[in-house]
């Protein structure tokens, strides 16, 4: 679906907790995610930590869309 899209000239960064099936279909910006059921958070850590965690990935994804790539990139999210 990424590459689909991609093709129209739109900008897409996939948010993923497998990042080599991410790479296997071709996704050009990939930032890592937490996990399958809870991509962005953990819903047993208080709710502070997981606004904090999710404020920081989503930022990392929003920079990624402004970031010129030339091949497939995988953004770092530590804090």
């Amino acid at each position: 679906m990424v590459k689909a899209i991609e093709k129209t000239g739109i900008a897409v960064v996939q948010m993923a907790n497998l990042v080599p099936v991410a790479t296997s279909v071709g996704a050009n910006k990939i930032v890592p995610s937490i996990s399958i059921p809870y991509p962005l958070g953990d819903p047993a850590t208080p709710f502070e930590e997981q606004w904090k965690l999710r404020y920081h990935r989503v930022g990392v994804a929003l920079d990624a869309l402004s970031t010129e790539v030339t091949e497939q990139t995988v953004f770092s999210v530590k804090i």
